[in-house]
């Protein structure tokens, strides 16, 4: 094996991508952190904002596939050095984000009515919607934070981008303590402080992010403020038709996850509760996944704008390495250290605490299982999204989480008897499915040349 060929593309692949990592973990430790002490407010204030933003997570995703689309189709623009495109697609983005934040909003100012045909309870669906009225305002600021990070991301800027998001937890963390409790002289607010804390720390993000975009003499004569309010219909259309389908592929597998807590519902608490720990901390892995990818979409948009076949090759086969590495690492954790892992979500006192370690603690075999699997279908998609193929992914997606995964899941958990690790065996089926049809097809396009010829995005 020759090391010195790959060595740049790890070295590359590696700082673009952990600083990315560092921000998709400081993201989610904000949102821990919102949970954790609206838990310590109340059980109803807790269980409204899960509902809450479990509701404004599915809908904002839908419209995050244009800063996320948006990605590969930046890096080759800047591989070719071409700002005109750079500064058509990113504005057209933060158009489409605008947009879609706007149209969503009524559904958060009336949410009561639709939680409450879902059956939630009165005051839960109540407090839901007094959250939603105010955290809705953050999505657009939320998409608008996606966007200009693909922006930067594409120029291989993401450290700045790291920090910010690092410091807005404290500043969270400080806005929560105030506001939901009453400290420092604020008003005892509830859920409604936790609402107002998140979009305050959103805002100022935010405007750190746009502030430095624009500050950067690299970024200075894209112009990218310039006349934004003109309209330009060819542009939006391209970043409509790549983005849609990314954000429609994200609904699919977050919908796959919800579907999952769902029927595991039907088991009772106890088997929710196990399911909701292993999902948790799964989902802490993905992060490094997650980061890899967006480093996986600029490396081969890279090599996309350059028109370079062996370039993506290369960088693709290192993706799939570290990808892989890390993923046989976390296997081996779950593994071997399942009971330490589960234990620390759960109080000892809690009479249900040692049924919920023993079912949990099968089901992070599971997650173990998972580990490859996901690492694998990521990383496909962040390849797929380099080369602006989102429309089959989108598909293939639907397929392999819908017409697949639920479908096993449910007939290995309730008519084959295998119960709660039944469903995951099949959400498992279903994540295996989805990497190899996605490693086929972006493997198949490579070989006959098609992510290297000028194409149309979507």
């Amino acid at each position: 094996m020759d090391f010195a060929r790959y060595r740049p593309h790890v070295i590359a692949t590696l700082s673009l991508g952990l600083p990315l990592v560092g921000g998709h973990l400081a993201r989610m430790a904000i949102g821990i952190s919102d949970t954790v002490m609206v838990g310590w407010y109340g059980v109803d204030a807790l269980a409204a904002l899960v509902l809450a933003t479990s509701f404004l997570f599915i809908l904002m995703m839908l419209g995050a596939g244009f800063g996320i689309g948006v990605l590969g189709l930046l890096a080759a623009a800047h591989a070719r050095d071409d700002r005109t495109e750079i500064r058509r697609a990113t504005r057209m983005a933060l158009w489409l984000s605008t947009i879609h934040a706007g149209l969503i909003m009524p559904l958060f100012w009336f949410s009561k009515p639709v939680l409450l045909a879902l059956g939630q309870q009165e005051i839960v669906a109540q407090l839901s919607q007094d959250y939603l009225r105010i955290a809705g305002w953050g999505a657009g600021l939320t998409l608008w934070a996606m966007v200009l990070n693909s922006y930067l991301a594409s120029m291989e800027r993401t450290q700045v981008v790291l920090w910010i998001t690092l410091a807005g937890l404290p500043l969270n963390i400080v806005l929560n303590y105030a506001l939901i409790f009453g400290h420092f002289g604020a008003p005892e607010l509830g859920v409604r402080g936790a609402a107002i804390a998140s979009v305050t720390t959103q805002g100022l993000t935010l405007a750190a992010i746009v502030a430095y975009a624009l500050w950067l003499p690299q970024t200075r004569p894209i112009a990218l403020m310039k006349r934004f309010w003109r309209p330009d219909w060819p542009a939006f259309r391209a970043i409509l038709r790549l983005g849609l389908p990314v954000g429609l592929t994200l609904v699919a597998e977050i919908g796959m996850f919800v579907g999952s807590n769902i029927m595991m519902g039907w088991f009772g608490t106890v088997a929710l509760a196990a399911h909701g720990i292993a999902l948790q901390i799964a989902s802490i892995t993905f992060m490094f996944q997650l980061g890899i990818s967006n480093a996986a979409t600029i490396r081969a948009g890279q090599a996309q704008g350059r028109g370079d076949g062996a370039m993506m090759r290369d960088a693709a086969k290192v993706v799939i390495w570290i990808a892989t590495g890390f993923g046989v690492l976390t296997s081996l954790l779950f593994i071997a250290l399942p009971g330490p892992l589960v234990s620390l979500y759960l109080d000892p006192a809690n009479p249900d605490s040692a049924a919920i370690l023993s079912l949990a603690t099968v089901l992070m075999f599971w997650a173990a299982l998972f580990q490859l699997a996901d690492a694998l279908q990521v990383q496909a998609l962040g390849l797929l999204r380099g080369v602006q193929d989102t429309r089959v992914p989108m598909w293939l997606a639907g397929i392999s989480y819908w017409a697949i995964g639920l479908p096993a899941g449910y007939l290995l958990a309730f008519p084959l008897g295998m119960g709660p690790a039944g469903l995951w065996a099949g959400l498992l089926i279903g994540l295996c499915v989805a990497a190899v049809l996605m490693l086929r097809r972006f493997y198949a396009g490579l070989a006959r040349g098609d992510w290297t010829r000028a194409r149309a995005a979507g």
